[in-house]
């Protein structure tokens, strides 16, 4: 078991990384039922996926505890972080009487977690919830750190709210029915925690990433941990992301986002993967720049090859060129004012911020991946 504080001002929360927690929720989340029971029922969101396999037991449980659920249920994907979805949502949670005491429960991964997050940002101007992870992208990433977002015509998480959750439960076991794609998918912001600040954490990936993709739970735990913490950190110097410091949580975003919406935000390529293409883009891309090694860049792709995640763009057979790529990236929620920051690497394990990167020359640099 491990538990990770992020320490926010005035409003620190946990997150608590055990196997078996969702089995034991009417005691690890006890302190967030508040005036819920047996005629005034829990509310909990989930997609349709998480719903059949953990609703029957959560809900029996609780009832056991003396509460009663009510559940909304959502398509599972990126499709649900959606204006309809969203509003739907509220009004539920706005029939069911919800106050600002109260908390919602968010059971999935990132597209519930984001949405649930959302709504109760806005419904009674800010209610709780409570994060219950179920995929591994979701547990080391999007489920800590208080950002929520929907998704529009004109990019991905581009309409949204920082709102941070009262408590993130973290149960391992839930990984034991994600499909061996999900978890490759969740693997690469593993990889990105090691890239972005933390050689000897990447190096040991390197070195027992198998073991992490087997969920073998000693290497699993120790991997969530790690990441979990160094988010954890993250946030709490830069909640906002007005800083340069939060933003290296970015790193292999803005490739990852135009790649993302280049595919429609499909189940062609998952935003994990997009991810990990993403990293060895920007990985490559620094080389290009002198800044790495090609043998630093070279050894980043080779750990995202290994762990059976996206590493060459030329692969992804995208119908469009480098200039199309280039043009999503103008509409990514990171851009500035007359600026495209970009995530790069100083070294393996040291990201930083490039505010000098011209758009023609990263078009043309994507215009050679493409070729392959």
């Amino acid at each position: 078991m491990a538990v990770i504080p992020v320490a926010l001002a005035g409003r620190e929360y946990e997150v608590v990384i055990e196997e078996g927690l969702l089995a034991r929720l009417p005691e690890a989340a006890a302190a967030f039922f508040g005036a819920y029971g047996p005629d005034r029922p829990v509310p909990f969101v989930a997609d349709s996926n998480t719903h059949r396999l953990y609703a029957e037991a959560i809900t029996q449980d609780l009832m056991t505890a003396g509460f009663s659920v009510e559940w909304f249920v959502v398509e599972p994907g990126e499709q649900s972080k959606s204006w309809g979805a969203l509003e739907a949502l509220t009004d539920w949670l706005l029939a069911l009487g919800i106050t600002r005491k109260d908390h919602v429960f968010a059971l999935g991964g990132g597209v519930v977690g984001d949405l649930v997050g959302f709504a109760c940002a806005i419904t009674k101007r800010g209610c709780g919830f409570v994060q219950l992870p179920t995929t591994l992208l979701a547990q080391v990433d999007s489920s800590v750190g208080g950002k929520t977002a929907i998704n529009t015509a004109a990019g991905k998480n581009l309409i949204g709210a920082f709102h941070q959750p009262s408590l993130v439960l973290v149960d391992t076991a839930t990984l034991d029915t994600l499909p061996d794609r999900e978890m490759r998918a969740g693997y690469a912001e593993v990889l990105k925690y090691g890239l972005l600040g933390d050689a000897a954490f990447f190096a040991w990936l390197e070195a027992n990433g198998a073991s992490v993709l087997a969920r073998e739970p000693e290497a699993l735990e120790h991997a969530i941990a790690a990441s979990i913490a160094m988010k954890a950190r993250i946030v709490a110097a830069d909640e906002r992301e007005t800083e340069d410091l939060r933003a290296l949580l970015n790193l292999g975003h803005t490739f990852g986002h135009a790649l993302e919406a280049e595919t429609g935000f499909s189940d062609r390529l998952l935003h994990g993967e997009a991810v990990a293409l993403g990293i060895v883009l920007a990985a490559r891309y620094s080389a290009r720049r002198g800044e790495i090694s090609a043998a630093d860049a070279a050894r980043a792709q080779a750990a995202i090859a290994a762990a059976g995640l996206p590493a060459r763009l030329a692969d992804l057979g995208l119908a469009c060129d480098g200039a199309a790529l280039v043009d999503h990236m103008r509409h990514d929620k990171k851009a500035e004012a007359r600026t495209l920051p970009f995530l790069l690497l100083r070294a393996l394990g040291e990201a930083y911020v490039a505010r000098d990167v011209d758009l023609a020359d990263i078009a043309a640099f994507l215009d050679a991946e493409l070729a392959g």
